[in-house]
């Protein structure tokens, strides 16, 4: 089987492109670089340089390799840029995988697993939150995410499609090996973020908001290690080559930790001060987002097995102390 990944120099795509490879699974990577880095790509994984609106760049490489399916990592996800520039994520999160699907159909390939979020589903109704839930989201990123998605299920309908929607709450952790791991510029993620304090890249951490109605006041996530994410799309995948129908699956530990509580765990792992300053409340964070991944548990036979918030701000640690500056 040869499995192409999108979007594979990026964070989660280096990992999944590892734990193919790992696996003895033949693995193509495209990626534009834009956000990438070519050296997170593991060596054993084929590259080739390009972008997913480029239509002609797709159908050569279709043309060349052998695909049997496709794993859609290639799309913006900055919450905060969404906003403030809603047009880029229209053009290339949906025009782009407009085009990946035309290439796709034109040249016969039927399966896709698809890098999906938590933010297609906005504020949400309940907690834990489950597929069924109403989907309505509050910013541009989740917007477009959701129209992909919507994309997915109605080229599927016409030509044959089959796709897997993973929608994944807050990815964190690096690779054990720490070779590899989270690199963003602008970096916006949360653990990320306190561990430039101990590594001397920031004086404190900012908490945004500290009067939500949880149990410390701040806002509480699901966190969910990129490791136990790789393993999802691998079974995502494994599921399509094995006939089942097109669906869409959360991806979390169904558990949440408050702002605070990060804080305190990567004090205690990094054994470090980690000064932290509240500030007020950030547009549009909503107060709790948890998964329930029942369905994922069921339907996948998926399981995490790094669910330790410990172990999780421990991997990170371990790729950014000898990273600081990323790759």
């Amino acid at each position: 089987m040869t499995v192409l990944v999108l979007g594979g120099a990026g964070y989660i795509g280096s990992h999944t492109v590892r734990a193919l490879c790992e696996k003895g699974t033949d693995v193509v990577v495209a990626d534009n670089l834009v956000t990438g880095y070519r050296s997170a790509v593991h060596p054993l994984a084929r590259f080739y340089e390009g972008d997913i609106s480029d239509r002609q760049f797709l159908d050569t490489l279709f043309a060349k390799e052998n695909i049997d399916a496709v794993i859609h990592f290639a799309a913006y996800s900055l919450v905060g840029e969404s906003v403030t520039n809603p047009l880029k994520y229209y053009t290339n999160n949906l025009c782009g995988t407009k085009v990946l699907l035309e290439s796709m159909v034109a040249n016969g390939i039927d399966k896709i697993v698809f890098s999906s979020t938590a933010a297609t589903y906005g504020e949400p109704e309940r907690v834990p939150i489950m597929e069924t839930d109403r989907t309505e989201p509050t910013n541009p990123y989740g917007e477009t995410k959701l129209s992909m998605e919507k994309m997915f299920k109605w080229t599927g309908n016409a030509h044959g499609l089959r796709f897997v929607s993973l929608r994944y709450f807050n990815a964190c952790g690096a690779d054990q090996s720490g070779e590899i791991g989270e690199a963003h510029n602008p970096e916006s993620h949360l653990i990320p973020l306190i561990l430039q304090v101990p590594n001397g890249m920031r004086q404190a951490i900012s908490i945004y908001g500290t009067d939500y109605p949880t149990k410390d006041g701040t806002c509480v996530r699901d966190y969910i290690h990129v490791t136990d994410l790789a393993d999802a799309h691998i079974l995502a995948v494994e599921y399509l080559q094995n006939g089942g129908q097109s669906d869409i699956f959360n991806l979390g530990n169904g558990v949440g930790f408050t702002v605070k509580e990060v804080i305190e765990t990567a004090r205690k792992v990094t054994n470090h001060s980690i000064p932290a300053q509240e500030t007020p409340r950030r547009d549009g964070d909503p107060a709790q987002l948890i998964a329930s991944s029942e369905k994922a548990k069921t339907i996948l036979g998926w399981q995490p097995k790094h669910d330790s918030l410990e172990e999780i701000i421990s991997s990170a640690w371990n790729w950014h102390k000898n990273h600081p500056t990323g790759y």
